[in-house]
């Protein structure tokens, strides 16, 4: 195996910004996304002058027939760093699951490498117009044409396929699911980027709500929304003059190429095989346990995404998540798991992985405010644990 590049203590994140999350902005997505990054750059203690990095992921996620524009209904780097006017030496675009993991794994390594001093890495989600995943397509193809016609397609089919085999295999009920949205949305409630800000949910709504794709209901998803956030990363060196305190990227790990299937078919046994080696991958590259982590920020775009990966970070034995979670494991203000405390994608529209990231940042930060928790090491994760990222951060070098 050849050495990986040493990463923890190298980069550190100084500076970012958030526009409020909507269920659609007033502004277009392009307008919202600049003024963001200049909001971020100058809550660093820069300007765009120094900013000569930009790294992004600008991929819609849509399974319908959506156009992506960039500007109007994505944000490349290359589109946001002209727009600012900015002269940049390195300009990227994570092509991959795991938009926001993949975007800083790219600006850590290339400031590391020398090829940019100050990084801007941003997500900016549009909310198209019409039914997210509505499909006009007519006639089917390729691998699909043995899934779409029989109903089996898009993400909602996609994730209840592996959530029945759970169920079924640990004898798990979708009351236990529950105590995961609550939380999410009892988090998200409490911040006023989000989009349930000041409307945190009941279990009693949660299991009144009809299921969609069976055992998948509205409330097991995170809304689309419109919303751009971005940071600022740099040497450790350089951010030692800058006003913020700096949080440490750690490490971070990606998944390996899953086993080929037919289109979204993501079978339990994958979830699980590939979790355990995106997770070891981090411990590897960090040094770190599970036991060094109290800030775990859970990916949780659809609910059960949230019992696999803590299975995958070892938080709970296999096949327990759903016990763990209905005892309170992961009830934030009596003591759990802060797994889901900046309210994740559940909790505050969808955003891929920015919650988990500024949450960690945040936290890591101190800049929560009122919500300020003890925290040293957050994991910021994003998508399943076998097909997605995770990003290790630390308030102190490590």
């Amino acid at each position: 195996m050849s050495p990986q590049l040493p990463v923890a203590n190298r980069v550190a994140v100084v500076g970012y910004a958030q526009s409020a999350t909507r269920r659609r902005s007033e502004r277009p997505l392009g307008a919202l996304a600049v003024d963001t990054a200049r909001a971020a750059i100058a809550d660093a203690g820069l300007t765009v002058d120094h900013v000569d990095g930009f790294v992004s992921s600008s991929m819609l996620p849509s399974a319908g027939a959506h156009q992506a524009v960039d500007g109007v209904s994505i944000v490349s780097s290359g589109w946001l760093a002209r727009s600012l006017g900015a002269d940049p030496h390195y300009v990227a675009g994570f092509d991959g699951i795991g938009q926001v993991s993949g975007s800083v794994g790219m600006a850590v390594n290339a400031i590391i490498a020398g090829a940019a001093d100050y990084v801007l890495v941003h997500r900016a989600l549009h909310n198209p117009a019409g039914a997210y995943h509505a499909n006009p397509t007519r006639e089917f193809r390729g691998a699909q044409q043995w899934t779409a016609p029989q109903g089996f397609f898009g993400p909602l089919a996609m994730i209840a396929l592996p959530y029945n085999e759970y169920l079924q295999k640990y004898g798990a009920r979708r009351e236990s699911m529950a105590a995961v949205v609550t939380e999410a949305r009892r988090n998200g409630a409490r911040l006023p980027e989000s989009y349930w800000f000041g409307r945190p949910l009941t279990g009693e709504e949660y299991l009144a709500e009809p299921t969609l794709v069976d055992p998948i209901c509205r409330l097991d998803c995170d809304i689309p929304v419109e919303g751009v956030a971005a940071f600022v990363l740099t040497s450790a060196e350089r951010a030692r003059d800058l006003p913020n305190r700096p949080v440490y990227v750690a490490g971070f790990a990606g998944s390996a190429p899953p086993p080929r299937r037919l289109p979204m078919h993501w079978p339990l046994d994958d979830i699980v095989a590939g979790g355990l080696g995106t997770v070891g991958r981090l411990w590897r590259q960090t040094g770190l346990t599970i036991g060094d982590v109290d800030l775990p920020q859970v990916y949780d775009g659809f609910s059960p995404l949230v019992w696999f990966w803590l299975e995958a970070l070892g938080l709970c034995p296999a096949g327990e998540a759903h016990r763990f979670v209905e005892s309170g494991g992961i009830d934030a203000d009596h003591g759990g798991v802060p797994a889901l405390s900046g309210g994740g994608a559940l909790g505050n529209g969808r955003m891929h992985g920015v919650p988990q990231m500024v949450e960690c940042y945040l936290q890591l930060s101190a800049r929560a405010g009122a919500r300020q928790l003890d925290a040293s090491i957050g994991l910021a994760c994003q998508s399943s644990p076998h097909y997605g990222g995770i990003v290790a951060y630390s308030a102190m070098p490590i």
